[in-house]
């Protein structure tokens, strides 16, 4: 009698308690939360770094389409220049798809184009609205910026 006592008592000392488990669980729920506040801003970095890299695209694609039409596609014909084929002048003597679609920015947003270019001096501007949508404001990521 007294060993089926012993073990009982055993058996009662192991295992947590509801204290320990909500302890535990609380200084978890602690280290999750720092770690997600943490990441937040490398979300936003890794966006740009996007951006950066879709701009590249953008201004190598234009650059081999001045080389082999001897002009770049018109503030108007934008972009789609580089996936369309333009239907207004000044009309490409020999045209190609450069892209196969459009791209969008991370925010899912167009890309901008603009022949002459305003902030970068070598013959256009390409660039993101940014964060907030809204072009021309302090927020844009433009080929001036590579």
């Amino acid at each position: 009698m007294k060993t089926q006592k012993l073990n009982n008592k055993k058996h009662r000392r192991s295992g947590f308690t509801l204290v320990e488990m909500v302890l535990v669980l609380g200084i978890v729920a602690l280290l999750v939360g720092a770690g997600i506040v943490s990441l937040v801003g490398v979300l936003d970095v890794g966006k740009e770094k996007r951006v950066k890299g879709d701009l590249t695209t953008l201004s190598s694609a234009l650059r081999a389409y001045e080389t082999q039409n001897m002009f770049l596609p018109s503030t108007e014909q934008g972009l789609m220049a580089l996936v369309e084929k333009p239907s207004s002048r000044p009309a490409p003597t020999s045209w190609r798809p450069f892209l196969k679609k459009a791209l969008l920015d991370p925010w899912g947003q167009n890309y901008h184009y603009r022949k002459p270019g305003a902030k970068d001096k070598g013959g256009f501007d390409v660039y993101s609205s940014g964060p907030d949508g809204i072009a021309d404001t302090a927020d844009d990521i433009g080929n001036w910026d590579l």
